[in-house]
């Protein structure tokens, strides 16, 4: 490992904003982890952890240390007849992963191609897309205690998956690093795909029809969420953003009925029974408060996609922040929702 001292972090996260560590490190393998937590024992200042930075809002330089968890790795731990156990390290490149995945003809991750960031960072978020979450396909995670250096397997139940939620969120934030994850993905043949295949949510059945496909396979659906994604949203390698820069709020009942009827052409999904929470697209609120295209210097709204925020150039950390604030202090405003930002501001 090399310490570097007084690093541009604009090039480590997909908004570009200019931001500099006092120290970086890279640590590519888990004894490197372990490493670097012993070494932040004899040291006083803060540590950062980033991944892909593919979820982050750098709104300020970083006065200590800038660790990038870089392990690399995929490995099969187990097969049965219809499933394969296969863990991959917190530093692989996610869609590389997922690619990986529907090459071997395992099935799960599909529906969550071309998103952007590291493995890592998919079961902090349980990252979701077209009716799909990691959660549906994680059979266990690795993490490392920040504090002892003790490793610890957490099951599923034991990550307690939410929605854009998890453990790694609330009760273990900050207080360890992801290892690694093991997946339970299905293994099956070309012919038998189309009884597991997850189509019904946004534009898959029409994008499949568009290219000719009556008997989808997994790479058939990988292919088509990546052409409905890249219409959809920006690349960050061309336009600064960090994808989903808020949550879909989930409401109560009653607080869905008086919007209903104050707004009958709301969209709303039902979270559980009928009478149940409901949750509603944040893109189409922001959009009704008018700010879909909208643009403040280098600090703006995608014209496609109302609930990605850009930086189209030299916007601040805390330009984009000031945005985010207005567009939720708007949305609170008209429909009495308080949008919750779903990046790590820093």
């Amino acid at each position: 490992m090399h310490l570097d001292q007084k690093v541009s972090l604009k090039a480590l996260n997909t908004f570009g904003m200019e931001a500099e560590a006092r120290y970086f490190v890279e640590a590519k393998t888990h004894s490197e982890v372990l490493t670097l937590l012993n070494y932040r024992h004899m040291i006083h200042m803060p540590i950062l952890f980033m991944g892909g930075g593919s979820n982050v809002l750098l709104t300020r330089d970083f006065s200590g240390i800038v660790i990038r968890i870089s392990s690399k790795g995929i490995t099969v731990k187990e097969e049965t007849a219809t499933h394969v156990f296969v863990t991959a390290e917190a530093g692989e490149n996610w869609d590389e992963f997922v690619q990986h995945c529907v090459a071997s003809g395992w099935a799960g991750l599909e529906n969550l191609s071309l998103i952007p960031g590291r493995l890592g960072a998919a079961p902090i978020q349980n990252i979701g897309a077209y009716g799909v979450e990691v959660r549906d396909v994680i059979d266990s995670v690795q993490i490392i205690e920040i504090d002892s250096g003790k490793q610890k397997r957490f099951t599923n139940a034991e990550c307690q998956f939410g929605y854009r939620d998890s453990i790694f969120k609330r009760a273990l934030k900050g207080k360890v690093i992801i290892l690694n994850v093991t997946f339970k993905l299905l293994k099956i043949s070309p012919s038998d795909q189309g009884s597991i295949l997850k189509l019904d949510y946004g534009d898959i059945r029409s994008e499949l029809q568009a290219l000719n496909v009556t008997v989808p396979t997994i790479a058939d659906v990988r292919e088509a969420v990546c052409n409905i994604r890249r219409r959809k949203l920006p690349d960050p390698a061309e336009i600064g953003n960090a994808g989903s820069f808020f949550k879909n709020p989930v409401v109560n009942s009653e607080l869905a009925t008086s919007l209903r009827h104050n707004f009958p052409e709301i969209p709303v999904y039902p979270q559980a029974a009928s009478t149940g929470p409901v949750k509603i697209p944040a893109a189409w609120l922001i959009d009704q408060c008018g700010w879909k295209g909208y643009r403040d210097g280098d600090a703006g709204v995608h014209v496609n996609q109302p609930l990605v925020l850009v930086n189209y150039g030299s916007a601040t950390g805390r330009q984009i922040l000031d945005l985010a604030n207005r567009i939720s202090d708007s949305v609170h405003q008209k429909f009495g929702i308080r949008l919750e930002i779903e990046v790590n501001v820093v």
